[in-house]
């Protein structure tokens, strides 16, 4: 019960500080998540990308997507099914689904299972390294299915917000690499 509190507790904090942070030098923040986000993309070769599609606070991962695209790398978003997601092609049109957050109109449910990245928006992380989310469990849920398809899970975000308790549940993703400015 006391993580649960001081979970929720850091999550208003951390929501607050990307509130911040998305007002002030957003575009180059995310320009300098994006470039190195690349880099990494680059050198572990990925071609099966698993991406989001961002909320207002999230790092804008649509000049990266562009340029993936162009490089006709695969890419793949989640697909909200019940209480968690589903992983699907991205193509457009894109429409606006709950929480306002867009998915591809008309997509399949993507069959092969292994992903070489899939890149997540964290609201905040702990000493663990355990994501802090908006607190749906949607990407718990889809990761414990999908962790063992997984070969890299990086998490972004424009401010990185720490703690340095265990605030996290043995449930909640795990980084393999975070990127922050």
């Amino acid at each position: 019960m006391q993580r649960d509190n001081n979970k929720n507790h850091f999550r208003k904090y951390c929501l607050k500080r990307l509130q911040k942070a998305s007002v002030i030098n957003s575009y180059k923040k995310d320009k300098l998540v994006t470039q190195r986000l690349y880099q990494f993309i680059m050198e572990h070769n990925a071609r099966k990308i698993m991406l989001y599609l961002p909320l207002g606070t999230e790092v804008n991962l649509y000049p990266l997507i562009k340029r993936l695209r162009q490089e006709k790398r695969e890419l793949y978003v989640p697909f909200m099914v019940g209480k968690s997601f589903r992983v699907v092609k991205y193509r457009l049109p894109l429409e606006k689904k709950r929480f306002g957050i867009k998915e591809p109109k008309d997509s399949k449910q993507y069959r092969t299972k292994k992903l070489d990245i899939a890149i997540v928006p964290i609201v905040g992380m702990d000493v663990t390294c355990r994501r802090v989310g908006f607190g749906k469990g949607m990407y718990d849920r889809f990761f414990e299915k999908e962790i063992k398809n997984i070969n890299n899970i990086v998490f972004v975000a424009r401010e990185l917000c720490y703690s340095k308790e265990i605030i996290t549940d043995h449930y909640d993703v795990k980084a393999d690499v975070v990127i922050v400015p």
